[in-house]
């Protein structure tokens, strides 16, 4: 079964396209699926080994979000085996994904975000939370940006992200300068480390930067208003920020990059929360 895995994951790294970190997350759900079940043809797997398979991670306390997503990976992987003559049953195709609890993801208020913009930062720190927050990239799309991606004359960053869609991303006049200062600090650590790359983002000490690295800087900069951050909550937050604001829905679906609206909307709801919370603390507050 593993040169049937080889096959798909091929498949969707060079014909669909997906991005390196779900292809990565694909092959090793997959592979932790193929390793319980422990058969060498695809044809003997029945739903009796995927349900076998979810009571196994549920007494593994595995969260329900990476249950729906080895699910959704094992969905894909059945319904291209099948489409393309390798198994001649969906044992899968009658599963439905693990409920998920509702909740709302985590934003930081505009006061929260000007303590952080206010802070002394330095020039990478500083650059890397203007990238996340004013053009809301994901941690993978930062990390990926080379230097022709920025266009400083259209104040825009030529983003690639999930699937290898292209997006284009204006940021204002404060990321501008940011972004002017950090190219001085670049071409420096270019220099003193002899490096050759068009990637834009290199850490003090010479490295290209990493999700991890990014991380590492948005925890960091958490502390300043004690709260545990990542990079994903300020793209939230500018998703938020920007309905709050006026834009339009479409608008920020564009901005975030995401194929289906149904996917921003989730914003919308996290705006109608923060409004009421406003609501109830202020008349609380005269009460």
């Amino acid at each position: 079964m593993y040169d049937l895995l080889s096959k798909f994951i091929d498949y969707i790294e060079i014909e669909k396209g997906l991005s390196k970190n779900t292809v990565l997350a694909y092959r090793n759900d997959i592979s932790e699926f193929i390793d319980f079940c422990s058969v060498d043809d695809i044809n003997v797997i029945t739903r009796l080994h995927i349900s076998a398979f979810i009571m196994q991670l549920r007494d593994d306390n595995i969260v329900p979000s990476s249950i729906s997503r080895k699910l959704s990976a094992l969905k894909s992987f059945f319904k291209w085996a099948c489409a393309n003559g390798y198994s001649s049953s969906n044992p899968i195709s009658t599963f439905e994904p693990a409920k998920l609890p509702k909740h709302l993801p985590k934003v930081l208020t505009t006061s929260e975000i000007d303590t952080l913009l206010s802070s002394d930062l330095n020039i990478e720190e500083r650059t890397v939370l203007e990238l996340l927050y004013s053009c809301g990239l994901r941690v993978s799309e930062l990390c990926n940006l080379k230097m022709n991606d920025i266009n400083m004359n259209n104040k825009s960053i030529l983003c690639s992200g999930k699937g290898s869609k292209e997006r284009l991303v204006p940021f204002g006049s404060r990321a501008f300068d940011v972004l002017n200062k950090y190219y001085k600090e670049r071409e420096f650590l270019i220099t003193k480390y002899n490096k050759k790359t068009d990637r834009l983002l290199i850490t003090e000490n010479g490295r290209l930067m990493t999700r991890q690295d990014a991380y590492r800087i948005i925890h960091k900069l958490g502390k300043l208003i004690h709260k545990d951050i990542s990079p994903h909550t300020l793209r939230h937050t500018y998703a938020t920020h920007l309905l709050e604001n006026g834009a339009d829905l479409r608008v920020v679906q564009e901005l975030l990059g995401h194929s289906d609206v149904s996917t921003t909307q989730l914003y919308t709801h996290i705006s109608k929360k923060r409004l009421k919370d406003i609501y109830f603390k202020i008349n609380s507050s005269n009460a």
